[in-house]
């Protein structure tokens, strides 16, 4: 993987769209020509923001434009379909995967003058809009619906510790594209383009060298595409790392079955 990619992915000062659209050419080897959709957008938002004041009612109206007139609306999904990864594609369906469409939301957001960024609260990612020092919207990227003060506190009753000096965490750039990349990953073995899923494995094993899952999966990935003798090493891994995962025991008793030594290597 570049080393300037990886770079880019790590650093918090880049803008985090930019960083998403990197990856996505990285992935599917091509450049995204979505800026003017974007601009599109992002105008459209301005336009039924700019005359209001009061910044309540200006995330109101923002979050009404989006999920509503910009048919941003959706419901919760198990499995997002690889297009839903392809930042133009996704918006021309309007079928877009939860951290990519996050991350768009909070683009246009910010670009509309509403503070807004991608907040963890268990269990997935959510936007928030900063109105003033005292009020918030948190809502989902998904279906636009937001929490009200007694949801968030269920949620946030899920973390441990002293529930005083629970905080809402602003998710770091390189979480939100481990989670997009790992999701992306899922989406293309569903959809048995795997090579395409081993370009994700090993762009998350850049960001994180033996990851012991990631090994797994690029050994099934390599498994599938019948390079047998890297399969074997990356499973024999993950079964010494690992011994106690259900996984690991299933794979130490196959682990035999793979035949080496009539294997060409690729």
């Amino acid at each position: 993987m570049n080393e300037l990619l990886l770079s880019e992915i790590k650093s918090e000062k880049n803008e985090l769209l930019q960083t998403f659209l990197l990856v996505e050419e990285f992935i599917f080897g091509k450049k995204t020509a979505v800026q003017s959709e974007l601009d599109e957008l992002v105008g459209y938002c301005q336009a039924e923001t700019d005359e209001i004041k009061d910044p309540i009612e200006r995330a109101e109206v923002l979050i009404n434009a989006l999920f509503v007139d910009q048919l941003f609306i959706d419901n919760q999904q198990q499995n997002w379909p690889v297009i839903s990864y392809q930042t133009s594609t996704a918006l021309a369906h309007k079928l877009i995967s939860p951290i990519l469409k996050a991350v768009l939301i909070a683009y246009v957001a910010n670009a509309c003058d509403c503070k807004t960024d991608i907040v963890f609260v268990p269990e997935k990612a959510m936007l928030r809009i900063i109105c003033d020092d005292n009020y918030a919207i948190i809502f989902d990227p998904v279906t636009g619906e937001s929490l009200n003060w007694h949801e968030l506190d269920v949620r946030m009753n899920e973390i441990s510790g002293d529930p005083f000096e629970v905080t809402l965490d602003i998710m770091k750039q390189e979480s939100l594209v481990l989670e997009h990349i790992t999701s992306l990953k899922a989406a293309f073995i569903r959809e048995q383009a795997y090579d395409d899923a081993l370009k994700c494995v090993d762009m998350l094993l850049a960001l994180n060298p033996n990851d012991p899952f990631e090994r797994r999966d690029r050994g099934f990935l390599l498994h599938q595409l019948d390079c047998f003798k890297v399969a074997y090493d990356d499973y024999q891994y993950f079964v010494e790392q690992c011994p106690k995962d259900p996984a690991a025991q299933l794979l130490k008793l196959e682990l035999d079955k793979i035949s080496i030594s009539d294997t060409i290597l690729h």
